[in-house]
């Protein structure tokens, strides 16, 4: 008896365990940090912010060096500046942008699906991924679109898109876009770094995105046509297509961290680069040379503008003093270590110097100084009505005036004497008779200076133009000539062979010198 009255009592003490087992089971394997579910609005900024980074890098390592706006003193094997780099070059990008277009396609379905769909969220995920998109297909040329951001669903091996198809159903998204914030839904202010809340600036941004998307595919026959009609249609309708009207319109994220480590929006540049490699690239004598000449204030600084002699780049005098660039492509062996380089630390208490390593403004996805050379280059050519010399004259004083917040921003030519010298000199000054030719060298040099902290636009922008003319160094690889693309990755040729072979017996070798579909004639 006293053997069964100990058992029974260890079977009771032991049923509260048993149960305890299954009681609030899903609870104690929940991880309480990472989350399973999510919003749109919690993930717009950190889409934003890390789609933003690479492209900032890539544009110091990459496209500074082939748009000769700086010069490496490296006489090594890979040098981008001679065209001539590995081909893990091509990695970073398709990575980092792939992911991000997982992210703001979620932006866009979640808002869709939730209780309560917000079509302001939907159109900006939309756009985001035009943005990322169109990107991925200027650098490599085909790339996977249509079966793209399926991993969820197994499809690990998709196939890739023509470029054409790809740029065709961009101008969809965007039209989509377009509706969906005509509907003005509320967002989350803390939701968006870039426009803080402000629906209308996002309907801007993505018509005017639209624009550069429309121009950078002008040049094909096939589809030439089109492309005139819609610039025109979007240009003449601003109460359907309202695009950007001024530097508050245009797309950046401004960091906010300063010099601290401990802010939201820290500018990488500070935490992901060291001070001596920020200034260790010399300023390419392509790209100064023009500054001097216009004693433009973004290269120096002088009453309005500032104290000191260093201009909003933070352009720190050659070693033994001037001011002096490094040719590119120089031959090996040839460098010449005492060109100016970019300042890359403050020294405000000395002088009131500004350091590009810490300027605030260089988060940029698209400035409205773009857009004014996007439709002057659109009404020279006359496709618009619009006067050219305005939208010229304004896309230069734009560009000035985002840099350097107090430059007089009008447009006329007795305005701008009083601020640049040299202005016939330097080729600024508009005239209605100059050829179509000579119109276009004005507008992309001085598109090209618009573009300057902008991802890759410039190498973009000359591959689809050859403008502007680059001096053309002895040193240079690859027949001279400038990389169309970058090569797919490594590992795509590994993990997706089969397509991968399509892409290439569709588009060309997998070569940097293999012109995408808009480059070809």
């Amino acid at each position: 008896m006293r053997k069964q009255i100990i058992i029974a009592c260890l079977v009771l003490m032991a049923m509260p365990a048993f149960y305890s087992c299954d009681k609030g089971f899903e609870d104690l394997n929940t991880d309480p940090i990472n989350f399973l579910e999510t919003t749109s609005d919690k993930l717009l900024a950190p889409a934003l912010v890390n789609s933003i980074w690479p492209g900032m890098s890539r544009n110091r390592s990459f496209n500074n060096e082939l748009m000769q706006v700086t010069v490496s003193q490296s006489d090594g094997d890979n040098t981008v500046f001679r065209y001539a780099f590995r081909t893990s070059m091509s990695d970073y990008l398709w990575n980092a942008w792939f992911v991000q277009l997982t992210n703001f396609k979620q932006v866009d379905s979640l808002a869709r699906t939730a209780k309560s769909p917000n079509t302001s969220y939907q159109g900006i995920g939309k756009i985001g991924k035009a943005w990322l998109f169109a990107n991925l297909t200027d650098i490599y040329g085909d790339i996977p679109y249509s079966q793209a951001l399926k991993g969820d669903k197994d499809s690990l091996t998709p196939a890739f898109d023509k470029q054409k198809d790809i740029y065709l159903d961009l101008f969809k998204q965007l039209e989509e876009a377009n509706t969906l914030l005509a509907a003005g839904s509320a967002i989350v202010v803390s939701s968006d770094p870039l426009y803080n809340g402000d629906v209308a600036k996002w309907r801007k941004f993505g018509n005017s995105l639209y624009l550069r998307l429309l121009m950078r595919i002008s040049g094909k026959a096939e589809v030439q046509d089109q492309c005139i009609a819609k610039i025109k249609e979007i240009v003449e309708n601003p109460s359907n297509y309202p695009i950007f009207q001024s530097n508050a319109d245009c797309a950046r994220l401004l960091w906010t961290g300063g010099t601290s480590t401990t802010e939201p929006y820290t500018s990488p540049f500070v935490n992901g680069i060291r001070a001596q490699d920020f200034r260790g690239p010399a300023l390419c004598s392509f790209f100064l040379d023009n500054l001097i000449a216009w004693s433009d204030p973004r290269y120096v600084s002088s009453t309005p503008y500032g104290s000191g002699s260093i201009g909003r780049w933070g352009i720190a005098q050659a070693s033994g003093g001037g001011w002096f660039g490094v040719p590119s492509g120089y031959i090996p062996g040839n460098g010449d270590t005492k060109g100016c380089y970019f300042q890359s630390y403050d020294n405000a208490s000395s002088g009131g110097t500004w350091s590009l390593q810490q300027n605030t403004l260089t988060g940029i996805i698209m400035q409205y100084s773009e857009l004014q050379f996007i439709l002057a280059e659109a009404a020279a050519k006359g496709w618009i009505t619009g006067d050219t010399k305005t939208f010229f004259y304004q896309g230069i004083a734009s560009a000035i005036n985002y840099w350097v917040p107090n430059f007089n921003e009008s447009i006329t030519h007795a305005n701008f004497t009083a601020h640049l010298n040299n202005l016939d000199n330097g080729g600024i000054v508009w005239d209605d008779n100059l050829p179509l030719e000579t119109k276009m060298q004005m507008i992309h040099l001085q598109k090209y200076y618009a573009l300057f902290m902008t991802d890759l636009q410039q190498w973009f922008e000359y591959r689809r133009t050859g403008l502007p003319v680059l001096p053309k160094g002895p040193g240079l690889m690859n027949g001279g000539v400038m990389p169309a693309r970058l090569v797919y990755p490594v590992y795509v040729q590994a993990a997706n062979p089969v397509n991968y072979k399509a892409a290439v017996a569709a588009q060309g070798p997998d070569q940097i010198s293999t012109n995408v579909w808009w480059q070809r004639p």
